[in-house]
């Protein structure tokens, strides 16, 4: 198994096994996971394996990463575009990498923080499909969501 496999398989859970369960056959069908999208996955499990792997060595190593790094690397790699943002949320979600996944919606959830509903659309390029009619009611009916 290659190194990238074994970050997989250490990362999460169910993306783990799947990993370990298609060791046999030359191709690893992840159907609903692009290329890219894989290889940011692989960059981030990578890194928090061998974060966790430095810290439980005996030994201290010039490779060691403190947990100061370890965010700084986590904020970082979350300072995409978020049609990118939301794949890996995607692919996490797929594979079962939940400290992936925590990561992902902690950083959506800081995106719409304090924005309005035209905010939120305006960010995501979401149409709003309401009629001013409807739209008023729903602000009437639901005020404490839009104070």
């Amino acid at each position: 198994m290659s190194s990238s496999e074994s970050a997989v398989e250490s990362g999460g859970g169910s993306g783990g096994r799947r990993v370990s369960d298609n060791c046999a056959y030359a191709e690893i069908p992840i159907h609903n996971v692009t290329g890219v999208t894989l290889a940011k996955v692989l960059e981030y499990c990578k890194r928090h394996v061998d974060a966790s792997a430095s810290k439980t060595d005996d030994k201290p190593s010039s490779t060691a990463v403190s947990d100061e790094e370890l965010k700084t690397f986590d904020t970082d790699f979350v300072n995409i575009h978020h049609s990118m943002l939301f794949d890996l949320v995607l692919a996490a979600n797929y594979l079962n990498i939940k400290s992936l996944l925590d990561l992902g919606f902690q950083t959506v959830a800081d995106m719409i923080k304090d924005k309005s509903p035209e905010e939120v659309r305006e960010l995501f390029n979401i149409k709003n499909d309401f009629t001013p009619e409807e739209e008023k009611q729903v602000r009437e009916e639901n005020g404490w969501a839009f104070t």
